[in-house]
């Protein structure tokens, strides 16, 4: 991912989170928050339970390869949560349940 496309203030991660609904899809919790800038925006948050830091840092350099994948529309801001049962799939069952979740989100062109 660029690094215009990526969320890190923790303001920004706690005003998308307060203002908007989550959506969620096994092992995904998604807010998506509706722009006027000319970017799209991805915050990737992993927590502790996942494991230390190894698994978590491998956890968002997977999730971040999925996401280079697929061109998106622009106008959103993105933040994607990552529950414990990330462990038991592998990087194709990530993979679809992830871009699954984006496409019905209608996120992807």
């Amino acid at each position: 991912m660029k690094k215009i496309n990526i969320l890190k203030n923790s303001r920004d991660f706690d005003r998308i989170i307060k203002n908007n609904r989550p959506y969620k899809y096994m092992d995904y919790i998604i807010y998506i928050e509706r722009d006027t800038n000319d970017v799209y925006k991805f915050g990737l948050s992993v927590g502790k339970k996942i494991g230390n830091a190894v698994r978590r840092n491998k956890v968002k350099r997977q999730l971040k390869a999925i996401i280079d994948e697929k061109d998106y529309q622009n106008n959103f801001n993105c933040i994607i949560i990552v529950s414990k049962g990330i462990n038991m799939r592998s990087f194709e069952e990530m993979k679809k349940n992830l871009i699954c979740s984006l496409e019905n989100l209608n996120l992807t062109k």
